[in-house]
């Protein structure tokens, strides 16, 4: 608002003393001669008159800009953007010509002074002036308008590449993430080391955790690069994920699954259960006599939410929070929506969108 009304003041000023400046030029010696001569209450009232002039061409000007901005775009049809508001500017000032004219004879008349005499040639050089500064005017708040989209536009582009930018670091990031989750030497290493002791004991279920262990690795090796996949799809991989952890923890963990029918054909990234299964292993007891509860469920609002009671180890281990940011960036890259972490005294929550 302040910068607007400094534009208007700068302007009148501007046309106002170059106004002077042209009339110098175009108005004979003899003219300026009688002007000075006047009454000093009459040349202030000629100043007056042509203050009032120029603020009406700057105001008029502004409002045929601002009107035309909402009709016709400069960026969508320019020529015709041109020749109307160079139509409106020459009848507007025309229009203020005449009633200023009428006010000032009016004026003149009450003060009683003849005016200095001009003659048809000046009257004509006059109107000529006056019509180039409204174009002028025009031509500025144009200038104005256009440098102001340009530099608007050109910050969106910036800002555009800056995001494109960070979400190829983005996606790269996530891509190296998934990476490591598949050579993982731990989940190597553990599920290695329960394997061959679920052979020594029972040769079936050592096959079974075999088969099971092999589709957790399929499933990471084909679909963790993947943005999205299904819900079904995710489902059967959690069924093998949470066979190697009951048989790795024993009855530590208790896991109770309720999804609708109607959203298993949903999307979700992939791996993102598994990611939030793992946090709640990892960062709670899981003892047989006071179980890890945990529970996966879709709720009426298209989300996916995984809630675990919290049961803090005594010695909790470092936590970067990097698995959670995978999946928040991840989001951020296809959907607006955005998971939502719940936290209390007594359980954890985390709620992601299903994407349709």
């Amino acid at each position: 608002m302040k910068r607007s009304r400094m534009k208007r003041v700068l302007m009148i000023a501007f046309t106002c003393i170059f106004s002077y400046i042209t009339g110098f030029i175009v108005f004979p010696y003899s003219y300026w001669k009688d002007y000075f001569g006047m009454p000093v209450s009459r040349i202030i009232m000629d100043m007056v008159v042509n203050l009032l002039f120029y603020t009406a061409i700057v105001e008029l000007s502004l409002f045929i800009e601002k009107r035309l901005n909402k009709r016709i775009s400069w960026m969508v049809r320019p020529l015709k953007r041109l020749l109307i508001q160079a139509l409106y500017q020459i009848l507007g000032v025309l229009f203020i010509i005449i009633c200023m004219a009428s006010i000032y004879l009016i004026f003149a008349d009450f003060v009683g002074k003849p005016s200095p005499y001009i003659g048809l040639r000046e009257v004509f050089y006059t109107l000529i002036l006056v019509m180039f500064w409204g174009m002028m005017i025009s031509a500025v708040n144009t200038g104005d308008f256009l440098l102001k989209n340009w530099k608007t536009e050109a910050l969106k582009v910036a800002e555009f590449e800056i995001k494109e930018a960070q979400n190829k670091q983005l996606a790269a990031e996530i891509e190296l993430q998934a990476l490591k989750l598949q050579l993982d030497p731990h989940f190597v290493f553990n599920n290695l080391s329960v394997l061959s002791e679920l052979i020594l004991k029972d040769q079936q279920l050592g096959y079974e955790y075999t088969e099971n262990f092999a589709k957790v690795y399929r499933y990471l090796l084909i679909n963790s690069k993947k943005k999205l996949i299904t819900l079904r799809e995710e489902l059967k991989f959690l069924d093998a994920y949470l066979f190697l952890i009951k048989n790795r923890m024993g009855g530590g963990s208790i896991f109770h699954i309720d999804i609708q029918e109607s959203k298993l054909d949903m999307l979700i990234p992939p791996v993102t259960l598994q990611l939030f299964i793992e946090n709640a292993v990892k960062y709670n007891r899981t003892e047989e006599e006071n179980p890890l509860v945990v529970s996966i469920y879709s709720n009426g609002e298209d989300e996916l939410v995984v809630s675990n009671a919290l049961l803090p180890l005594i010695k909790m281990p470092d936590s970067t929070g990097l698995g959670l940011k995978n999946i928040i960036s991840r989001y951020a890259l296809l959907s607006d929506r955005k998971p939502v972490i719940e936290k209390d005294d007594k359980a954890f929550t985390i709620k992601v969108p299903l994407i349709k």
